[in-house]
């Protein structure tokens, strides 16, 4: 062995060495890609309409229901009449006091089929004027809205600039979209706030809570609640049976257009890059149920808006889901405006 000085690069002693933090994640082979099962689950069962043999049976049934309880009912009350006549008179007037609390309902669920019905109605008549490019029809349709959300403070301040510049409208599609911009756009604003707000709720749920199918209940209570304030919102308050349709047309078009699939590209403007890799398991599920839910939200608007969306003020999911999700479960996340 040679003796004598023996020379370091201290160069190469002085690069500065990597950080553990810095270090890349451990890919999780085993496991699969998040795929918002919650969601996807729940948009099947509010898509799924039954079969004729089921509404049958469920007809049938509740007709020997009713039969049964008021042939009961007759005859308990015939029988307090012959034995205690003011008890039995008591009890009918309770009865008859429930069948017109029935009859109120059936009478709301009534009404609210009504304004379901309105709203399909501008819809179909505003997408006829545009096609047509008919000032006359835009004008009456226009008349028709400014009809719709009379009655509400929300909408006073669009109505007024709508009376105030309508006059300068020279053609159908000019017309609609001062209506739009105008009576629409507050409604539109807190619409998207309600979407915001049922994705953070659906997404924290499904990540902190791991219990067996409490995602799924939550994702379709989220959801419809989200539908019916939506619904609300363009004027079309829903009973409960309003709602299950409402939802129904609603997850049924997602489900043909596919748009309950998943991809990295969902949460890409989140937290950025290959987001379903940096995140657990866990997260990662409630992340892409959130933006699904945003999904559907998008589709109510479309579906409860008296109008068509124009190109230019049609919501963009994916900045609906970074408003929403971001920073949800990161650190410092920025949202956007």
């Amino acid at each position: 062995m040679a003796k004598g000085p023996v020379l370091f690069d201290l160069e190469e002693d002085a690069a500065p060495r990597p950080s553990v933090s810095e270090a890349p994640p451990v890919p999780d082979a085993g496991a699969p890609a998040p795929q918002g099962q919650a969601m996807q689950i729940a948009a099947r069962l509010g898509a799924r309409k039954p079969s004729k043999l089921v509404k049958l049976f469920w007809w049938l049934l509740t007709a020997f229901i009713g039969a049964l309880v008021s042939i009961s009912a007759w005859n308990f009350i015939a029988g307090l009449m012959a034995s205690y006549p003011v008890v039995g008179l008591a009890m009918s007037v309770l009865i008859g006091a429930l069948l017109l609390v029935v009859a109120l309902l059936c009478l709301r669920e009534l009404a609210a089929f009504s304004r379901l019905a309105r709203l399909d109605g501008l819809h179909h008549d505003v997408g006829e004027a545009l096609a047509q490019d008919n000032l006359k029809a835009a004008r009456s349709v226009t008349d028709r809205l400014v009809g719709l959300y009379q009655g509400r403070e929300d909408t006073r301040w669009g109505r007024d600039r709508l009376a105030e510049l309508r006059a300068d409208q020279l053609d159908a599609q000019s017309l609609l979209a001062l209506t739009e911009a105008e009576l629409l756009g507050p409604l539109d604003i807190a619409a998207s706030r309600e979407v915001e707000a049922a994705a953070r709720q659906v997404a924290t749920v499904t990540a902190l809570v791991p219990l067996a199918l409490a995602d799924v209940a939550a994702a379709l209570t989220s959801n419809l609640r989200m539908i019916r304030r939506i619904a609300e919102i363009y004027g079309g308050r829903s009973g409960f049976f309003g709602s299950w349709r409402l939802t129904r047309v609603v997850m049924s078009h997602l489900v043909a257009t596919g748009a309950v699939a998943v991809g990295d590209d969902m949460l890409e403007p989140i937290l950025g890059g290959t987001v379903l890799a940096k995140l657990s398991r866990r997260f990662g599920e409630g992340l892409v149920n959130g933006a699904l839910t945003a999904r559907v939200g998008v589709a109510a608007m479309e579906v409860c808006r008296p109008m068509p969306f124009s190109p230019v003020r049609r919501p963009k999911v994916r900045s609906i889901i970074k408003r929403a999700l971001s920073g949800l479960f990161g650190k410092g996340s920025k949202t956007e405006v």
